[in-house]
């Protein structure tokens, strides 16, 4: 989710003439309401970096702070209709607000709420604890539950891999 907090750091190869559609599905679409402390471990190429992040949704906003070595990066909250978004002087441009609640929203919301949200030519698959955001059969954006605690998401346009730990609550589907 912070996965853009530190990519400004590396060297970015050359991107995919793809670019990930953005969801922006209602918190309420979530179907439960969520409160987790994570910790996030944020891999691109040889750069891996580890952030915390809280994260709070009930039905009507979702709330999201990263944290970078003890300081707040960016704030979200998503109310369905607007994202506000409160940076950091020190966060790099390259951190976009959407692309945090983009894929928030596409590990943790009911897969029928997302392909309701996918643009033609977009399809959304699962397979057991894996889910898979695909194009012309290409597989762009993909999380795995790792365990009860643990969501993967690797992200194949941008180019990153994402663990993302819950430290108390979990991240669990219900």
């Amino acid at each position: 989710m912070a996965c853009l907090l530190v990519s400004a750091c590396a060297t970015r190869p050359v991107k995919p003439d793809v670019v990930l559609p953005s969801l922006r599905l209602a918190p309420s679409a979530l179907g439960h309401e969520l409160a987790a402390q994570q910790r996030l471990v944020f891999r691109f190429g040889t750069q891996v970096r580890e952030l915390d992040a809280l994260l709070e949704v009930d039905a009507t906003v979702v709330r999201l702070a990263v944290q970078a070595m003890g300081r707040t990066g960016v704030r979200l909250q998503w109310d369905g209709k607007e994202l506000v978004e409160e940076r950091a002087a020190w966060l790099p441009a390259a951190v976009r607000g959407e692309r945090v609640l983009d894929d928030v929203q596409f590990s943790l919301w009911p897969a029928d709420a997302i392909r309701s949200a996918l643009p033609a030519g977009w399809e959304l698959t699962e397979r057991g604890t894996v889910r898979e955001l695909r194009r012309n059969g290409q597989v762009w954006l993909q999380r795995e539950q790792v365990d009860a605690d643990t969501l993967r998401i690797r992200n194949g346009v941008d180019g990153y891999e994402l663990m993302i730990e819950s430290v108390a609550g979990g991240v669990h589907e219900p």
